[in-house]
């Protein structure tokens, strides 16, 4: 979902917005009127649930991965075009949107994140250090919201669909070479020696990523926000 306050500007400067921006409003055009915006929130979540299912189902079958790349795209679906949808009808919510927003997309990368975690592809340790890191910035983009009225939903070209995408292609990969998902040496990590798969990988690489990224930002904020606010001097004699 991508409503947020009014007084927000939004900020999106992934590689695929001006072609993904285009796709939903085509989409909320054609959307039959007794389709609403907190539907297609419901949408989302239900998306965001058969991701995790699909995830955890891999105990049976690799096979199951289909499920999840179904429910990214369910996900992208719902939660993309809730929002959009609103603005095309001219039914912002502003309040109610952004409240909404980051409650429902919390819950979603839970069930999506934790879902991974329980699978045999990956170690639920990383899951839910890369979901603590996605809290991170939410709670980032939340504080710029009410600080400086900036709704950044990217960072470095990348945004929720540009992930759902890396996702998606991994789990193809996957499926298609099953040998991919014990690829890897062991590690031995405080004295634990653990073997990693190609998520686990791909997720090593996703915290360095974005746990760069969020340094980078939170010194470049707090620069912004120290030169704004500047100290008062001493008024004492």
């Amino acid at each position: 979902m991508e409503q947020q306050p009014k007084q927000a500007q939004r900020i999106q400067t992934s590689f695929i917005n001006g072609v993904e921006r285009k796709a939903l409003i085509w989409l909320a055009e054609r959307q039959p009127r007794w389709v609403t915006s907190d539907m297609l929130t419901l949408v989302g979540t239900f998306g965001a649930l058969l991701v995790g299912a699909g995830f955890v189902l891999t105990h049976y079958a690799i096979g199951w991965l289909w499920l999840s790349v179904a429910g990214l795209c369910v996900n992208w679906y719902g939660d993309s075009l809730d929002g959009t949808l609103a603005r095309v009808r001219n039914r912002q919510r502003p309040l109610y949107g952004y409240y909404l927003d980051h409650t429902i997309d919390c819950v979603n990368e839970a069930l999506m994140f934790v879902g991974a975690g329980l699978s045999p592809l990956m170690h639920l340790d990383l899951a839910l250090a890369l979901f603590i890191l996605y809290l991170f910035l939410t709670i980032n983009v939340s504080i710029n919201a009410h600080l400086k009225s900036e709704f950044r939903l990217t960072y470095a070209k990348l945004g929720p669909t540009e992930f759902r995408i890396i996702v998606a292609v991994m789990c193809i990969l996957i499926i298609s070479f099953p040998s991919w998902v014990t690829f890897g040496r062991p590690v031995t990590l405080v004295g634990h020696t653990v073997s990693l798969t190609s998520l686990d990988l791909l997720t090593l690489i996703l915290v360095a990523a974005l746990s760069l990224i969020y340094v980078c930002t939170i010194i470049g904020d707090a620069r912004k926000y120290a030169k704004a606010d500047p100290p008062k001097r001493d008024s004492g004699n």
